[in-house]
């Protein structure tokens, strides 16, 4: 559990999805956004922390300007169905308070289409995958020479496997950004972008995802993972969902883990959201005990 300080910590969750994708999220997730259940995840870690939610994806929403920024201690950007090189205003709206986010100072982190908007933001850029989609887990994701010391992957073995459905990755890092962990798909899978005055913490795989979470989205691609040939028909693809569910309610489930090679850097609670906490402690935490001496 996070020491906190003597104020409870406030802080903005950025949903990225339209309307639409946040509903039929919900509808297949405990009746959760996926903003709602990240912020699930965040008061895990830090119990009694106030989080709020923004829409920018959603036209005529109320976002918050300037001021309104630097009026949290954090900022979390969720993953989203969205691509990024589509600019549409959906897309567009979440770029320019990107920058406002960069502009405020205000600590942030991004999942995800989170990295992704943090790289574009700064000047990156983002494509349709060349080698193809990950899906389910990112594998062998490493960390470069600059990751090995840096504290958002704090605690993270040399190698190790993490949630993540995307196709789409940073092709270009923008200048001012660190890469600080790759693997075979993603060459930039975790990364520190200094900005405008703020500095970003991103990482492109979803440390905030539950392996009930995992199965719940995948159960919604189960016709793409069967045409891009993940799983050879629908039974199969419902009996891979079907373990990774059990998995999830029961972690110490050997047989289970040892067929979907996954150890404990995922189905350990605590380890899996390791640059979410180490994120709250090492950027969020810092600067609200600074306002709070203020």
């Amino acid at each position: 559990m996070l020491q906190i300080s003597p104020r409870p910590l406030r802080l903005l969750l950025v949903d990225g999805n339209t309307r639409e994708q946040r509903e039929n999220h919900a509808a297949g997730y405990r009746g959760l956004s996926p903003a709602d259940a990240y912020a699930e995840e965040v008061r895990r870690i830090a119990p009694g922390s106030i989080t709020d939610i923004c829409l920018p994806a959603d036209e005529g929403a109320n976002l918050p300007d300037g001021s309104g920024l630097q009026s949290y201690d954090g900022i979390f950007l969720t993953g989203s169905s969205l691509h990024i090189y589509n600019l549409e205003p959906a897309v567009t709206r979440q770029i320019e308070l990107m920058r406002a986010i960069y502009a405020s100072g205000t600590p942030c982190f991004g999942s995800c289409w989170g990295v992704q908007m943090g790289a574009v933001a700064a000047g990156g850029t983002v494509v349709t995958n060349p080698r193809g989609r990950e899906i389910g887990f990112a594998r062998r994701i490493t960390l470069t020479q600059a990751g090995q010391s840096h504290p958002l992957l704090a605690g993270r073995p040399a190698a190790f496997d993490a949630p993540a459905i995307h196709l789409d990755t940073i092709a270009q890092p923008p200048a001012g950004a660190t890469v600080l962990a790759s693997n075979p798909y993603s060459v930039v899978h975790a990364c520190e972008i200094a900005h405008d005055g703020g500095l970003f913490w991103g990482v492109q795989y979803h440390p905030e995802f539950p392996l009930a979470q995992v199965a719940s989205i995948l159960e919604r691609m189960t016709p793409l993972l069967i045409a891009e040939g993940f799983r050879k028909d629908e039974a199969a693809a419902q009996s891979w969902l079907e373990e990774i569910t059990a998995l999830d309610a029961e972690p110490a489930r050997s047989d289970l883990a040892w067929a979907h090679a996954l150890d404990e850097e995922v189905l350990d609670p605590w380890r899996r959201v390791t640059e979410l906490r180490n994120f709250l402690e090492h950027r969020v935490q810092p600067q609200a005990s600074a306002r709070g001496r203020a």
